[in-house]
């Protein structure tokens, strides 16, 4: 490729940036500021039956903190995309985002125009990797290349392995109990007093199929 060509591709490559970065910056923006979920007065007094799928998600998305959630995740990753050191992050941050919008606009917007634009970023976004393809190999070798744990494990750590993730699973629920013993003392012991009936039923569950 000559190099007006390869100039021509730069800059269409940080077209592509700028317009993406744009899109998420006004979704992200008007989200935080009410302008896009949520619905009117009107619908809200509508039963559910007769609000179409695009309304009816419009008012669940519209809480929080999904919200909150979506709009400074947008706003994050179309920041990212404007500075060259932090391109490749939001290019990858932006990837699930334009993915999952295109998802819902495919389950509940249903207007195909929606399912092209945001196919059309989804390229856009691929093509911005291709164009640094040579750093993605760099970074995908490093991931994937060789990656195995630190140290070496007898055959019976890997046996009870199942055994160690139900344990690290209960591990998990020591912060809440400590929270729900200190808050809501009451409570977390009438919870559970009803662990062994709840154990008894699963029992006999099994042995009674």
């Amino acid at each position: 490729m000559s190099e007006k060509k390869q100039k021509l591709w730069d800059y269409f490559i940080l077209c592509a940036r700028i317009l993406i970065a744009w899109t998420l910056l006004g979704y992200g923006w008007s989200k935080l500021t009410g302008g896009q979920f949520g619905i009117s007065a009107q619908e809200l007094a509508t039963p559910v039956k007769d609000l179409n799928l695009f309304r009816l998600s419009w008012y669940l998305f519209d809480h929080e903190p999904f919200n909150s959630f979506v709009g400074v995740s947008q706003i994050i990753a179309g920041l990212l995309l404007l500075y060259n050191r932090t391109l490749i992050l939001g290019v990858l941050l932006s990837l699930p985002i334009l993915a999952n919008i295109l998802v819902i606009d495919i389950t509940y917007i249903k207007m195909p125009g929606f399912y092209w634009r945001m196919s059309y970023y989804l390229v856009l976004d691929m093509l911005i990797l291709w164009h640094y393809k040579d750093r993605m190999i760099t970074a995908f070798k490093a991931i994937f290349t060789g990656l195995t744990t630190r140290f070496k494990y007898p055959v019976w750590a890997y046996l009870i392995l199942p055994v160690m993730a139900i344990a690290l699973e209960l591990l998990g629920t020591v912060p809440r109990l400590l929270t729900e013993l200190v808050l809501n003392p009451a409570e977390l012991i009438s919870n559970m007093s009803t662990i062994p009936g709840l154990i008894s039923d699963v029992i006999k569950q099994i042995s009674n199929p």
